[in-house]
């Protein structure tokens, strides 16, 4: 019987033998636990350390000279190995230096830092404590980080004097005194790594990191339970505040343990690695804490792979250090087959210890597909899941009945997800069908269970739609054989390049310049980063400004409050907005303007003349089908 068929038949029966897997250091006698309102708690009597898991765990049972860490910055020119026992000593110091700050058990963390080792290290200090992290990705702007303070409230601040890209040093210090002066908490303490590419005079309420971490005392793991929080992790929402997604540390490690043989395929020993960021879920799930707690060794990879040295950097780096599976987004090899499509970065490199690479974090088209698996005759695999599952819903699952690959298809539905496709109303959709994709409740072990100080808005955003099911907020549709096909979200939250941004944070900086009336931002799809924002500009009454002055403004404010991440290029002025007779702005409209050639009017349109305006203006400018966004 497959794996698939097995939870089916018992759900709570196949989680508590894969969590029966776990070294708990007091065993869940209670594996689901469900709520009068919808939401749910997995393992939540039983005792268990996720550092614990991931490092003493195999320090006691052999594997401490292995390697664990494999630090590669070709950026600094620098790499640097840990065993399992150099890393849990390292982190254990930190831990006890943290406890020396007063960090324990419930206390917040915010880690906002480059990609080092330093980073992981200070997630996996904060579990060691039953402490609870937030790593905040190093490129948000002080708007975006002090939202994030004042929300998590952390005891103390993680950070580093600067992260680099490319060429270019990126001081940190500005942007933390910047938040931490724009939010209202303020943390007990602030300590700095001190990068030898950005020196920096501390300020009086500043802790140096290495002077601290040193004359700390080694802390063992402190056992918490299983439905305990061990990281919050910030993503976009669609009213411009953000959600702090809260991940549990049974769950967590139970499906994670699960995810990395069943759907990576992946055995300890071997080597992993996501070319991705701690700052996102990615990070998380499998940079630091899947593999580690799988008995694997994973790459930490500061830069950007296809510009640093150059298009040949994955292969170099998979070469190099014999990994066995790959994991990054799409938008990586559509830069590489840009950059060399003919392939030239892999003449001569011996791939012969890869055997799989995954994508997800948007739709792997098939051109880069077929691409990807003919110049590396490896097998290319989509997935997808969310920041909110931590874990794939839908894959290829290399330790799972796979089935072909079918080009468009992120596969099929994994243990723990009942994946479906439902109209409007509630009602299924039948095989091949459109609609909004949902999941039966409740989630599986290592989706999140709330939202941080938010229970009430974690119901309305995800189960209150569809009683009894999780709304991904993603469409698409299921064909008869099973197969799962994405089509983009249904919200305001777009992907841009694998990260999830809101547009409406963005149309609230948009609209806070005096030139502007009214905005709206959408997504449109972008042939390298999946999508990018375009904006919607009407003008107040009377203003007289250069539109390509006012785009300059908008496209700097952008990237001053959210970050250059966002990617926001484009502001096209308009006369006025297409709404429903109800005052609605019609953002699905507006988009469908920009991608296709002919878009019907909405019978809930107030003026069908706006389309033919708003199409006219997009013509002039060259946007999305009118020419390249």
């Amino acid at each position: 019987m497959s794996d698939y068929a097995r939870w089916i038949a018992d759900p709570e029966g196949f989680w508590a033998e894969q969590a029966a897997r776990l070294a708990w250091t007091r065993p869940p006698t209670t594996t689901l636990r469900r709520a009068d309102d919808g939401s749910w708690a997995w393992f939540p009597d039983g005792e268990l350390n996720t550092c614990d898991l991931a490092l003493d765990h195999h320090v006691a049972n052999g594997r401490g000279d292995q390697v664990a860490l494999i630090y590669d910055s070709p950026v600094t020119q620098t790499q640097r190995r840990w065993t399992f026992a150099e890393l849990r000593d390292d982190v254990a110091r930190l831990a006890g230096a943290l406890r020396g700050l007063g960090v324990g058990k419930g206390d917040r963390v915010i880690i906002y830092m480059p990609m080092i080792p330093e980073a992981a290290m200070a997630m996996l200090a904060c579990a060691r404590l039953g402490a609870i992290h937030s790593v905040v990705f190093g490129g948000f702007a002080p708007p975006e980080l002090a939202t994030r303070i004042d929300d998590a409230a952390p005891r103390v601040l993680l950070t580093a004097t600067c992260g680099i890209e490319g060429s270019r040093v990126i001081p940190y210090m500005p942007l933390v005194r910047d938040a931490l002066a724009l939010a209202s908490h303020a943390p007990e303490h602030v300590v700095v790594l001190e990068r030898p590419e950005a020196p920096v005079t501390l300020a009086a309420v500043e802790l140096e990191w290495r002077t601290l971490v040193d004359r700390a005392p080694l802390v063992d793991p402190v056992p918490v339970a299983g439905s305990d929080p061990l990281y919050i992790l910030y993503t976009s929402g669609t009213t411009g505040r953000p959600k702090g997604v809260v991940r549990d540390h049974g769950g967590h490690a139970t499906a994670l343990r699960y995810s990395m043989e069943a759907i990576y395929g992946v055995r300890p020993g071997e080597v992993f690695w996501a070319a991705s960021d701690v700052g996102w879920v990615v990070g998380h799930s499998y940079i630091v804490y899947g593999p580690l707690i799988a008995g694997c060794t994973t790459v930490l990879y500061e830069g950007k792979p296809v510009r640093t040295p150059d298009a040949g950097a994955f292969w170099r780096v998979i070469e190099e250090h014999q990994v066995a599976v790959f994991f990054t987004a799409p938008t990586a090899f559509r830069a590489i087959r840009k950059e060399d499509a003919e392939g030239e970065g892999l003449r001569g490199r011996d791939l012969s210890k890869l055997r799989a690479i995954f994508v997800a974090g948007e739709r792997l088209d098939p051109p880069t597909l077929a691409w990807l698996s003919e110049r590396t005759g490896k097998p290319a695999l989509d997935h997808w899941w969310q920041t909110e599952t931590g874990w794939p819903m839908v894959a290829y699952g290399q330790g799972l009945e796979a089935g072909e690959v079918r080009a468009g298809s992120a596969g099929r539905p994994v243990p723990g997800y009942d994946v479906v496709i439902l109209h409007e109303d509630g009602t299924p959709c039948p095989a091949g069908e459109t609609g909004d994709i949902a999941v039966r409740l409740p989630l599986a072990p290592g989706a999140f269970t709330t939202l941080w100080n938010d229970h009430p808005r974690f119901l309305e955003s995800y189960l209150a739609r569809y009683p009894g099911y999780y709304l991904t907020s993603d469409g698409g549709y299921i064909d008869e054989d099973g197969y799962v096909y994405i089509l983009g979200r249904i919200d305001d939250v777009i992907n841009v390049a694998g990260h999830r941004l809101s547009t409406g944070e963005m149309e609230a900086v948009v609209a806070k310049h005096p030139a502007v009336a009214e905005c709206a931002v959408v997504g449109i799809d972008d042939p390298l980063r999946g999508q990018v924002p375009i904006g919607f500009v009407v003008l107040a009454d009377g203003v007289r400004i250069d539109p390509a002055e006012l785009e300059r403004a908008l496209v700097a404010a952008i990237r001053e409050q959210i970050g250059a991440i966002a990617v926001f290029k484009q502001a096209v002025v308009v006369g006025r907005l297409p709404k429903t007779r109800s005052g609605k702005i019609l953002r699905r409209t507006l988009r469908r303007l920009a991608v296709e050639a002919e878009v019907p009017v909405p019978a809930t349109i107030d003026d069908p003349v706006i389309l033919v305006e708003i199409s006219a203006a997009l013509r002039a400018r060259g946007v999305g089908r009118f020419g390249a966004a």
